[in-house]
């Protein structure tokens, strides 16, 4: 086996197809990277721990076909080492040898017909902007719980109705939800997928090198349940599904509201980030808003304490309430607007965080972030 090619193409390639090898693997051979050169000039480059895969395709001017195992931490880091010029990479017996320049490296091989097969990517469902899915999963995939005792909490929920993607995560504490539109391959295509919040996070961020991202899922009942695939300018991944189960999320969003309040988000991030410096990591933030203020404090007694006032449109009744700091940035920092709307309730009851001042106050916003109170001590 042989192949040559650009140091920049290979060394990105590598680093992606990288992601998805485990860092402790339950046996040796899942460490490596599978490099294969087929007939067709293509060199395929693939990682696969069970759980993920991850494959990206690259078209070859000089190879030879063969395939080879080696380790995958290695060759990314040998790779982004690698000086400007061509790369050649040749298997000469249990040793496969990279050249760059005058850089020569020697690798061991490991037992390629040890190597797990690539899952099948399940039927192609449809396909959205690739932009858009990495800014909505992100958006979402912040409200997803990082406690692994509870894997329900840890995925983003995926509903498809048609040319609709519904996606939520929640931790008990926030709940995140955004919808957009995708197009679908049939117009009735209806499925739903519990994806692993992190695995979909970094996911949709490495796939915007393409215009758009295809999403391989099996509509309800159809055959490759329990696997999603996503694939974009030759690269493709699949991760197995977590257990539907979820709560009923649509019930914790209110539909009516006492009050709201429009603030230029990144004031109020700023101001959040200065009063949160003397608050311990579990105290809140509490804010006051009253006519065309909101008082921002924290810390009380005897510890350090922090005050700062913004201007802010309030409409409603005035309010008093608090939130851990840490999930009000991370929801601010999600709704990718220069102006914040909150909308409350009361007190103790949740709080929805959208982008923007609505057009049209009867329509529903795209995302929406809402986030439990911290009941305040009288």
């Amino acid at each position: 086996m042989m192949f040559r090619v650009d140091r920049d193409v290979l060394a990105e390639a590598v680093a992606w197809t990288a992601r998805s090898l485990p860092a402790r693997p339950s046996v040796p051979v899942l460490a490596g990277m599978r490099l294969e050169v087929t007939d067709q000039q293509q060199l395929k480059l693939s990682g696969f721990d069970y759980e993920v895969s991850a494959e990206v395709t690259l078209e070859l001017q000089t190879g030879e076909p063969g395939l080879v195992l080696v380790s995958g931490r290695l060759l990314a880091e040998i790779t982004r080492a690698l000086p400007a010029q061509p790369v050649e990479f040749v298997v000469e017996g249990a040793k496969a040898v990279v050249t760059c320049g005058s850089a020569r490296f020697t690798l061991l091989t490991m037992p390629a017909e040890d190597y797990p097969s690539l899952p099948a990517m399940p039927p192609a469902a449809g396909r959205v902007g690739s932009d858009i899915f990495s800014s909505a999963v992100a958006q979402v995939a912040v409200a997803a719980g990082k406690d692994d005792t509870l894997p329900m909490l840890t995925g983003v929920r995926m509903e498809i109705e048609g040319d609709t993607v519904t996606l939520a995560a929640t931790d008990r504490y926030r709940l995140a939800v955004r919808e957009l539109k995708w197009q679908p391959d049939q117009p009735d295509f209806a499925s739903i997928a519990m994806i692993p919040g992190r695995t979909l996070a970094d996911t949709a961020k490495s796939l915007t090198t393409g215009a758009e991202v295809e999403i391989a899922l099996s509509s309800t009942g159809g055959t490759g349940e329990g696997m999603i695939g996503f694939s974009s300018a030759g690269r493709r991944t699949t991760t197995r599904l977590l257990d539907p189960e979820f709560p009923k999320y649509r019930s914790l969003l209110p539909t009516e509201f006492s009050a709201h309040a429009d603030l230029v988000t990144s004031a109020f991030v700023e101001a959040v980030k200065r009063v949160a410096l003397v608050a311990e990591r579990n105290t809140p933030v509490r804010l006051a808003f009253h006519g065309n203020e909101v008082v921002l404090e924290a810390g009380s007694g005897d510890e350090a304490q922090a005050v700062e006032v913004l201007p802010v449109e309030f409409d409603g009744d005035d309010i008093n309430i608090a939130f851990n700091h840490q999930f009000l940035l991370e929801g601010l920092g999600a709704i990718d607007s220069d102006v914040a709307r909150l909308q409350f309730t009361t007190s103790t009851k949740p709080a929805i965080l959208t982008g923007g001042k609505p057009v049209d106050d009867g329509v529903t916003p795209d995302y929406r972030y809402l986030i439990m109170p911290i009941r305040l001590s009288s």
